[in-house]
């Protein structure tokens, strides 16, 4: 292999499949970033053999080849780097010569013959789906997935599209969002399937903003995801196991409805966390005035026994019956830093019972929250 790099490019190639490689594994070859010559470009390639991805960067190519170089010692060097980078690659040692102005640094490999096998998809039957419009999705539901590991569903998101219709739903057994959209075009077959959350954070991370299409395809009997842009590829194993039934845990009714400008709640969320979270995260919100849909206040109140307290009154209008009740205020501001709406509004029953968070204006996205127990 020879082939000659912009030094901007491969650096930022090599930060996009970095979040792949594996941090610790028993396989050498996982902690080494593939690298290949591909129909007159440049592949870059990493795995942790639950999620890959892959990237191609315009490169001069002399010679075909490939290998694998550590990933770390890799992209830290080529940081360092400027300019025209080439690289030529010793078969028999396998070693890499990297050179750039003054510098020339040989980097020892390992041989590309033991890198997984990535998969070749048909993207043909692929869902098409507009770049802009599934990291905002993404960005509105991961915040919920859990992070324990004792229910395997849950670490994921369910990705469900059936006709023109695509939802994507995760829950922690303490909040769910949910957030739909329609497609442009009916699929030809539904799909439910869980992805893991830390896959469609890293697709919502490296995909560029604007008006891409990223193609998402199945490849039958292999239980994996890919997600392909024009120069970008993402592939995640699925989660298997049955996702809980989402929808019988949104209330269908509420007595109590708060609105809230979500700019007001979000601060004053801030300011309750800075107390509450030395204890339990918990923030009390008095729900007060006639219920008469005329302005009323809501006092969002946190307090700590070493720290203090904090009390912010917000202007609201509600309807409905006076109430004080308690959330994890940290699950609050999670969720009103992805509301895009002025406003927001707090549905609630009873200081026992879930309360739905509703973006003003905007039907495609909701949020249940579990109340706290108030106490004494």
């Amino acid at each position: 292999m020879k082939v000659s790099v912009l030094q901007e490019n491969l650096a930022h190639g090599l930060g996009l499949v970095s979040r792949a490689v594996s941090p610790r594994s028993t396989l050498p070859v996982l902690a080494n970033v593939l690298v290949a010559t591909d129909e007159g470009r440049l592949r870059l390639s990493a795995t942790n053999l639950e999620m890959g991805i892959t990237c191609w960067i315009g490169a001069k190519i002399e010679e075909e080849g490939s290998t694998t170089v550590p990933a770390g010692t890799f992209r830290d060097l080529v940081n360092t780097l400027s300019g025209q980078v080439q690289m030529e690659l010793a078969l028999p040692s396998q070693n890499l010569n990297v050179r750039s102005a003054t510098s020339t640094t040989d980097i020892k490999c390992i041989d590309a013959q033991e890198f997984p096998p990535m998969p070749v998809p048909d993207l043909a039957g692929g869902i098409q789906l507009n770049v802009a419009d599934l990291k905002e999705m993404i960005h509105q539901v991961v915040f919920a997935a859990s992070t324990d590991d004792a229910r395997p569903v849950l670490t994921g998101i369910l990705f469900l599209v059936e006709g023109d219709k695509m939802t994507l739903v995760a829950a922690d057994g303490f909040r769910l969002s949910v957030r739909s959209a329609q497609l442009s075009a009916p699929v030809a077959q539904n799909v439910r399937v869980i992805i893991p959350s830390r896959a469609l954070s890293e697709l919502a991370r490296i995909a560029a903003n604007g008006d891409e299409t990223v193609t998402m395809a199945l490849p039958p009997g292999r239980n994996q995801v890919v997600f392909r842009l024009p120069d970008l590829e993402l592939t995640s194993q699925l989660i298997e196991g049955n996702y809980p039934d989402y929808e019988q845990i949104i209330p269908n009714s509420f007595n109590t409805r708060t609105v809230l400008a979500t700019a007001d709640f979000l601060k004053a969320c801030k300011q309750a966390e800075i107390f509450a979270r030395e204890g339990s995260h918990i923030a009390r919100l008095n729900i007060n005035g006639d219920g008469g849909l005329e302005a009323s206040k809501v006092e969002i109140s946190a307090q700590s026994e070493e720290t203090g307290s904090n009390e912010t009154t917000v202007d609201v209008t509600f309807e409905g019956e006076p109430l004080m009740i308690a959330f994890n205020v940290r699950f609050l501001r999670e969720v009103l830093d992805v509301v895009s709406t002025p406003n927001v509004a707090l549905e609630t029953s009873n200081p026992n019972a879930p309360g739905v968070i509703r973006p003003l204006g905007d039907e495609t996205f909701l949020h249940v929250i579990m109340p706290m127990h108030l106490g004494n």
